[in-house]
Parts: C-alpha cells; sequence; structure tokens
C-alpha cells in the first residue's frame, strides 16, 4: 500500500455528519472501482476472471443509486446502505461487504453525528455481522480483517480518542492483519499473495480517512492479494468430507432468533454445505449430512419446531439419471425466453437460470428455461436483478440455478423477499444446470424438482481450461503467465501446460472415469471448430467408449467447460 500524504487545507473533523457519511460511500465506490482490475487479477487462482474487486465494486454501485434518492437525514441515509447493500450484493464478498456497511449503518441509524467512540462501536457491529454472515468462520480472510481493525477501534475510543484517532488505529491494525493473512492460510502463502477481500475492506477505512482528514487516496496496484471466494472455495472447514456425505435435509423452522446461532453450530458438527436463512422467528434450511435423526433433532433441544421436512438421497444412481436425460432430450421442445409474465406459458414450477454465453442462454430456453439472467464469473447478477426475473415469471413455484459458487450466496437471499416457493440448486458451472434441466418438469412442484436437479447436478464432475495471468505456485506445479491451466472443480488447478490441448487433455484424463460415460464439451468464444475436432479426435484415441456431445456455449475466457457423466 503507499504512503498516505495528508492534504494540509482540508480540515481534520471531529465529527462525522450525513452527507460526510455519504462522501465516505461514493468515495469508497470510486476507489473500489479504481483498484477493482488489480484486486481481481490477484486471485488465488492465477485466472483472468478473479472477481472479488468487480463484485465489491458493483455491490457498492447499489448503494450509491440508493443514496442518491433518499433524504438526507441519517436515518435515511442508513436506511439506504442497509437497503442498497442487501438488494445489490454480488458474489460472496459483495454478500459480506454488504453485513459489512449494514451493520455500520444499523449503528449509525439512530444519531444525527458520529464520535469516535460510535465509530468504532460501528466497527465492532460490522465485525460481528461479517461473521454471523459465515457458518464456519476462516481466519486469514476479510473476517479477520474487520475484526483486528474493529478491536483496535474500541481500545483507541476506550482511551479517549478523537474519531481521526480511532480510524487511524484501525486502518494500522487492519493493514497488519492483511499482512498477516498468509500466515494463516497455507493457500495463500502458496501464491504468495494476501487476502483481496480484506484488503478491499481496507479502502474503506482509506476513503473515510480521505473524508475526515483529506489525506491522498491509495493509487492502484497489483500487490498480491486473493479472491475471498477462491479461499472459501479452496479451504477445507471443519473434518467433514462433503463428498462423502450422502443425504440432503431441508426444513422451515420456526426457532427463537437467540438459539439461531447454537443451532447452526449444531448443524455445523454433523455436516456441511449449511444455509440457515431468515429471521424473526422463521428460518430456512438446508445441510448435507449422513445423520438424518440428528439434522431435525438438532433444533427440537433449542424449543424450535422443523416442518415441511424434505430428505433427497444424493447417492442416487448415474443409470437412472442417464436413462431420464435421454428421455427428457427426445421430448424437448424449444421455449421463448421471455421477461413479462403474460407472454410466458404458466406453469407449476418455472426455471430462472445464470447463463454466461449466448450459446448457453439458447441451450437453457431449449430445455426449457423461461428466465435467462446474463451473468457468470465477473458479471454477478444482485439480488435485486435475480428476485426480478422471479416475480417475472408466470409460475408461484421457481426454481433458480445460479451457476457459479459465488452467485450461490445472493440466491439465496431471494428466496426472504418474495411470496412464491423458491428454490436454489446450487449448480456451480454451466455443465453442472445442462444436466439438471434435462430431468426438470414443469408440471412437478418446486420441491421435486429441486431434487431431482440437485441429484443431477451432483451426477456431473465438471472442469474448465483458461490462462494463466500471473506467476504462482500450485499442487499442480509451478504457473507462469501465459500457461494454460486446467481446473477441477473441488480440486483446483489439476493440469499446466504450455498449450490448450496439453492443459485440456490433462484435465479430460483428470474427470473421466470407468464409471463416466457422457461428455459435454461447451465451446467457449475463443474456440475454433478445428480445436474442437482435435478433441474429438483426441477423445476417440484414448476414450472410445464414451459419447462425446459438443454444444457453442460463447463464454467469455474459457474456451472449453467440460461435465463428465
Amino acid at each position: 500500500m503507499p504512503e498516505i500524504v495528508t492534504l494540509s487545507h482540508v480540515p481534520t473533523l471531529d465529527r462525522l455528519s450525513a452527507d460526510h457519511l455519504r462522501q465516505t460511500v461514493v468515495t469508497f465506490r470510486d476507489t473500489m472501482k479504481a483498484h477493482a482490475a488489480g484486486i481481481n487479477r490477484l486471485n488465488v487462482y492465477p485466472v483472468p476472471d478473479g472477481d472479488t474487486g468487480t463484485n465489491m465494486s458493483r455491490t457498492l454501485d447499489a448503494v450509491v443509486a440508493e443514496l442518491d434518492g433518499a433524504p438526507d437525514t441519517f436515518a435515511d441515509t442508513c436506511q439506504a446502505i442497509s437497503y442498497g447493500s442487501l438488494m445489490g450484493a454480488r458474489g460472496n464478498s459483495g454478500v459480506i461487504l454488504s453485513q459489512i456497511l449494514r451493520g455500520i449503518a444499523g449503528t449509525f441509524s439512530t444519531v444525527t453525528e458520529v464520535s469516535g467512540a460510535k465509530l468504532a462501536e460501528a466497527l465492532k457491529a460490522a465485525s460481528v455481522a461479517a461473521y454471523d454472515a459465515v457458518l464456519k468462520p476462516i481466519e486469514g480472510t476479510i473476517l479477520t480483517v474487520v475484526r483486528e481493525s474493529a478491536d483496535a477501534a474500541v481500545i483507541a475510543a476506550d482511551g479517549g480518542g478523537s474519531l481521526r484517532a480511532v480510524l487511524y488505529s484501525a486502518r494500522v491494525a487492519g493493514r497488519a492483519a492483511l499482512a498477516n493473512t498468509p500466515e494463516q492460510l497455507p493457500v495463500l502463502k502458496q501464491a504468495g499473495v494476501v487476502d483481496a477481500g480484506g484488503a478491499g475492506f481496507l479502502l474503506l477505512l482509506d476513503s473515510a480517512m480521505h473524508v475526515i482528514d483529506g489525506e491522498a487516496l491509495p493509487e492502484p496496484s497489483e500487490e498480491a492479494g486473493p479472491d475471498l471466494d477462491a479461499i472459501t472455495h479452496e479451504v477445507k472447514s471443519g473434518e467433514v468430507d462433503v463428498s462423502e456425505l450422502r443425504y440432503e435435509v431441508m426444513f422451515l423452522l420456526d426457532l427463537d432468533d437467540a438459539f439461531a446461532k447454537d443451532f447452526k453450530n449444531a448443524w455445523g458438527e454433523i455436516g456441511d454445505s449449511i444455509v440457515v436463512v431468515g429471521g424473526d422467528g422463521l428460518y430456512n434450511c438446508h445441510v448435507h449430512t449422513n445423520d438424518i435423526g440428528a439434522a431435525i433433532e438438532a433444533p427440537l433441544a433449542l424449543g424450535g419446531r422443523p416442518r415441511a421436512i424434505r430428505v433427497t438421497d444424493l447417492f442416487e444412481e448415474v443409470a437412472e439419471e442417464h436413462a431420464k436425460r435421454d428421455e427428457h432430450v427426445r421430448g424437448t421442445g424449444v421455449h421463448a425466453i421471455a421477461r413479462s409474465s403474460s407472454s410466458l406459458p404458466p406453469v407449476t414450477c418455472a426455471v430462472v437460470a445464470v447463463a454466461s454465453g449466448d450459446g448457453i442462454a439458447e441451450l437453457f430456453g431449449q430445455l426449457g428455461v423461461h428466465g435467462v439472467i446474463s451473468g457468470g464469473q465477473t458479471l454477478n447478477p444482485s439480488t435485486a436483478e435475480l428476485l426480478d426475473a422471479v416475480e417475472h415469471m408466470n409460475a408461484q413455484q421457481v426454481v433458480l440455478l445460479p451457476n457459479n459458487k459465488n452467485i450461490i450466496p445472493v440466491a439465496l437471499q431471494v428466496a426472504e423477499l418474495t411470496t412464491k416457493d423458491i428454490r436454489v440448486v446450487p449448480t456451480c458451472s454451466m455443465p453442472e444446470a445442462l444436466a439438471c434441466l434435462v430431468v426438470y418438469d414443469p408440471e412437478s412442484s418446486a420441491e421435486h424438482n429441486a431434487r431431482e436437479m440437485t441429484a443431477a447436478a451432483n451426477s456431473v464432475a465438471t472442469g474448465e481450461i483458461t490462462q494463466a495471468v500471473r506467476d504462482t505456485d500450485s499442487d499442480a506445479g509451478a504457473i507462469t503467465a501465459g500457461d494454460w491451466i486446467g481446473i477441477v472443480r473441488g480440486d483446483g488447478i489439476v493440469s499446466i501446460g504450455g498449450t490448450w490441448r496439453v492443459a485440456a487433455t490433462q484435465l479430460l484424463k483428470n474427470l473421466i472415469t470407468p464409471d463416466r460415460e457422457i461428455v459435454t464439451i461447451l465451446e467457449g468464444a475463443d474456440a475454433t471448430p478445428a480445436m474442437t475436432e482435435e478433441l474429438r479426435a483426441w477423445l476417440g484415441e484414448n476414450f472410445g467408449s464414451v459419447e462425446v456431445e459438443v454444444h457453442r456455449g460463447g463464454q467469455p475466457l474459457y474456451p472449453y467447460l467440460f461435465g463428465v457423466e
């Protein structure tokens, strides 16, 4: 981080007004925009579409847009920040940022000006909100940077520190915490980077200092900092092996809010893929586990009442899914993709899916999707955009396919904002979505579809190839900028090559096992017919028994996406 220079002509503030808070948020948005490209390039994986900076920047765009139409009182300013960040959150890093901003806004909402003590209280609330947003907090991420900044602010405030002194203490501690993140997360140390989410949060403190004391804002740089989404994807939490969890348990839960954290912790002992959203006594709950009884009994011990319980066996036979796929493909017609509910045929259950290329969007339409939202790794749709698509569906039940791990937490928020019955199938890739859609039945319930589609997604192994944008190290070996790399969901980088062909064929050798029968290839915008024919020929020579399906996807940056069933 470059040295900050004080601008002496700007008087130091001893109190923060509503207008100053607005200036801080706008400055934070503008500063994040300036730094976003560099942060995006500095991922744990050296891929060309790291997205922490983009997600945080676009989340802040929504906050600023909400501020533009809000009255200038403290209460209205804080309400706009809270609502704008909720509806505009994009990706994991955007969701966590929204919780930080909501924690700050909630603390400021009842005041007319902010002192050093109130700022420390707000940062502490932001830290608590950020940790509460994550079931199994991982140290060495943005969470650590926020917490240590807040703790330092509280100490300074308790000592009678001024507004500037409290903020300065928070920033010093935050920078030290950021520098230490590689010592807390081995994956960061291996990649030679620090946490990008934490670096993004420090820009908020820089922006506040700029407004309070006139300090120059840091210039954009390419200092190392990884993508928070990649960290949470790569780092294993707890001792549960997710691949061996057989059952999906879901239910609505009536539970006193005071026991919500105890309930989530209890589930954390028996499973993973845990999602508990809601409040005011009602929660929507989801877990993968091997102990159905314990999952249902956990809230009972806390006085809770689970209802609408749904249990799915995730180890359904692959052969059965293939049979359904073949039957569905033979009978599938082409549906128009429309935005107006009046122009859509009424169905019991509609599907809204995120697509990263025109070809993929067209495929989704052919497989029955009524609502397609353009998006992907660096273009994550917001909560508001997903909600708008859901409300336009001519159905009261809707299945959401996020098709990217960064979009899943945003999709999960939609169920809390609509009266429709929403089920999120946590798809992480476009090939998973295609497998889901061949078992989709528009006249079955959302519950039935979500169960069948989740099983179909779990039957697919997926991978992708792209070019590295920087030098780094990985479990597969040393990587140089410009190398082609193959990435398998759940396993990380498994292949490195000087050409796309080397990376792709090594990746496919990893994906294709004796029990897998179908290889689906989605051609990206940069793939050529000659490249695809070369791939087909190689598959025929090395895996002659597998069926190969090729579709034009049109996705950017990734010439090929693979799904193997």
